[in-house]
């Protein structure tokens, strides 16, 4: 099996994605795919000059590329909701992959007084999520894609102090978030299946690659990366397992796709290795009440029997 890449992605005509975070990195390599593929592609980001001139790019390399921005910013559930009122103007959404999010950021709150990591790449997923649903089910086969990573595997959510109030360790926290977004599309898949519904949820992780997501590493080992540079994937080669997720026909409800080479940290996609414990129901379940809790959304699933 040589794995999923760009190459793989079928032709996207008549079909939307909304990417977020897709003004760098992952989620403009994904955009710029997609729209290859001739499907109209809604960059929903924070900044609004950085979506126009990606878009602009992505138009260079795209010429009849079907673009649009609608500003997002998962740091406020306020924006989430507004950016989800725009999108349910589409006519229609064949796809929502959630790419946006932070890594190692000093400690800040989010509108909600939540840490960062925990609030923008977990809660202001879940918002989002939940509130484009309705929207998504009116199309069938249409895919949730939940961007994870390698760093899941460390990760432990501390139930008791989700706001980092007592402690901040910055990558105890991204772990920890990536461990959120792991039992999200879990619980997720579940209760859609539950629900049968015509959503599917999938998870994905870019293995380690080389993007702005790195801004925050500390000095040192920024100093470092270059010389890892061989071990790391292109930003547009770490697209490919959200691209696998979104557009494979053979993906499965509630599979994970991944790089398949070098420990999973570079490669073509495919069948990632997941954790045990991003599988515990009683975590995935206890994690979806207090999303709720903490963003006011309640995406209107029933647990799974």
């Amino acid at each position: 099996m040589n794995g999923f890449t760009a190459a793989d992605v079928p032709d996207q005509h008549g079909r939307t994605f909304v990417v977020t975070g897709s003004n760098t990195g992952i989620g403009f390599g994904a955009a710029t795919t997609l729209a290859g593929k001739g499907a109209r592609v809604v960059l929903a980001c924070r900044s609004e000059a950085r979506a126009r001139e990606a878009m602009a790019q992505i138009g260079q390399a795209v010429p009849d590329a079907k673009l649009a921005f609608v500003p997002l910013d998962q740091a406020d559930i306020a924006s989430v909701r507004r950016a989800a009122d725009m999108l349910g103007d589409e006519p229609r959404i064949d796809g929502l992959i959630n790419n946006a999010g932070v890594m190692f950021p000093p400690l800040e709150r989010t509108v909600q007084g939540y840490e960062p990591q925990f609030g923008i790449n977990h809660l202001g997923t879940f918002a989002l999520t939940g509130l484009l649903l309705p929207k998504l089910a009116e199309t069938p086969g249409s895919r949730v894609v939940v961007t994870a990573s390698l760093a899941h595997r460390r990760g432990n959510l501390d139930f008791d102090d989700l706001k980092a109030e007592r402690s901040y360790n910055r990558g105890q926290r991204y772990s920890a978030s990536k461990l959120a977004n792991m039992l999200f599309f879990f619980e997720l898949d579940r209760r859609l299946r539950a629900a049968g519904s015509p959503v599917m949820a999938v998870g994905c992780h870019p293995g380690v690659a080389m993007t702005e997501l790195m801004r925050h590493l500390p000095g040192p080992l920024r100093l470092l990366t270059p010389l890892a540079r061989p071990f790391f994937n292109a930003p547009e080669a770490g697209a490919w397992p959200a691209l696998q997720a979104a557009t494979d026909p053979a993906a499965l409800p509630g599979g994970f796709y991944g790089p398949t080479r070098f420990k999973e940290m570079r490669g073509p996609s495919g069948p990632a290795w997941r954790t045990q414990r991003s599988q515990r129901t009683d975590l995935s379940e206890r994690l979806w009440e207090v999303s709720i809790a903490a963003t006011g959304v309640d995406p209107g699933l029933a647990p799974a029997s």
